[in-house]
């Protein structure tokens, strides 16, 4: 496992954290029934996670990311108890989630990007308070609960709204707020910022930032969002193939992966490729491609887009511009080649 860990607590590697989530050699093996001829069906493994150590402490807000079928929703499966590991050993505050699952849900909150936790045809109003019954939260922390994600999360107009009726960025929203009401120690989030708009994004990750701060909630968010990941976690976890690849920090793995950040600018007018050097070695960016008015460019994740910004607006007749992320599989797939003897 490729790993530039930093040992300060909420920032590292690991090893030497006080173990509020420890996994150690954890598997999970499916089995798959394939055809294998006209009438005959062969039975074959899968390993969706494969021999997976960490720790996580108390307090901490990690990413764990990578690819579509890399084992991340499994993980978080078996963290909540839905899945029985196959093989290694895995606790979550003290508890084996898989033989304690009723005791553990009372400490966890999670929510799942593709699936809600809500009442269909009920309004979210009616969802939260079924969820006041059935975790049997005091009701004074409940109503302090609901007021706080209804101000943060922007739910005031959509209480009475059916859930079949809402959009999905305002499900999600719902599905967080539902996550939280009765003060969950951990909170798993999976795809937490899917189908929101740029402003409810800012709003969410702003509401995690403060849940984390104030109340010392330990958070595990999986995403392919990885502004999500910057703006939230000092320490990311990268998985692929079931193993894990990389632990330590976001600065770490684009410098491993040698990944970059598009900048697509808009000018007024088509001109030839921008061209900026620096004042040490090389140019700031390279120019990927040229469409007329419009140019990409490239410059190192790791470094921040502002001094390339404030360069183009300074010397070139700038009417917009973006910048993108790096690709989480590019990332991982140049790690691969890093790794390569």
């Amino acid at each position: 496992m490729l790993d530039t860990s930093v040992g300060a607590a909420g920032e590292g590697t690991g090893v030497g954290h006080d173990g509020f989530i420890t996994l150690d050699g954890v598997e999970k093996v499916f089995q798959v029934r394939r055809k294998a001829g006209l009438l005959r069906r062969e039975r074959h493994e899968v390993r969706a996670v494969d021999g997976i150590s960490f720790q996580v402490a108390r307090g901490e807000m990690v990413g764990y990311i990578g690819p579509n079928g890399a084992g991340k929703s499994t993980t978080i499966k078996m963290l909540t108890g839905i899945l029985t590991p196959s093989g290694g050993r895995l606790r979550v505050a003290g508890i084996d989630p898989s033989r304690e699952r009723t005791r553990l849900a009372h400490r966890i909150g999670v929510v799942f990007g593709q699936r809600t936790t809500l009442w269909w045809d009920l309004p979210l109003r009616d969802s939260y308070r079924l969820m006041h019954r059935m975790y049997r939260i005091p009701d004074r922390r409940y109503q302090e609960n609901l007021d706080r994600c209804v101000e943060l999360l922007d739910l005031g107009e959509l209480l009475d709204v059916p859930v079949r009726q809402l959009s999905l960025g305002q499900r999600m929203r719902g599905d967080i707020a539902a996550a939280l009401l009765h003060d969950p120690e951990v909170l798993y989030l999976d795809e937490p910022t899917i189908g929101l708009d740029v402003i409810s994004k800012a709003k969410v990750r702003q509401f995690l930032k403060e849940l984390n701060a104030e109340r010392g909630t330990t958070v595990l968010l999986t995403t392919h969002d990885l502004t999500d990941i910057e703006q939230l976690c000092r320490r990311v976890m990268v998985i692929d193939h079931g193993r894990l690849m990389y632990d330590g920090s976001l600065a770490g793995l684009h410098e491993v992966g040698e990944s970059e950040r598009m900048l697509v600018v808009d000018l007024e007018r088509e001109l030839p490729a921008i061209s900026l050097e620096s004042e040490g070695a090389g140019p700031l960016a390279r120019v990927v491609k040229v469409e007329g008015p419009r140019q990409w460019l490239a410059f190192p994740a790791s470094a921040s887009a502002a001094p390339l910004v404030a360069r183009i607006a300074a010397e070139y007749p700038l009417m917009d511009l973006s910048v993108r992320e790096p690709d989480i599989e590019a990332v991982i797939a140049r790690m691969y080649e890093a790794a390569a003897p």
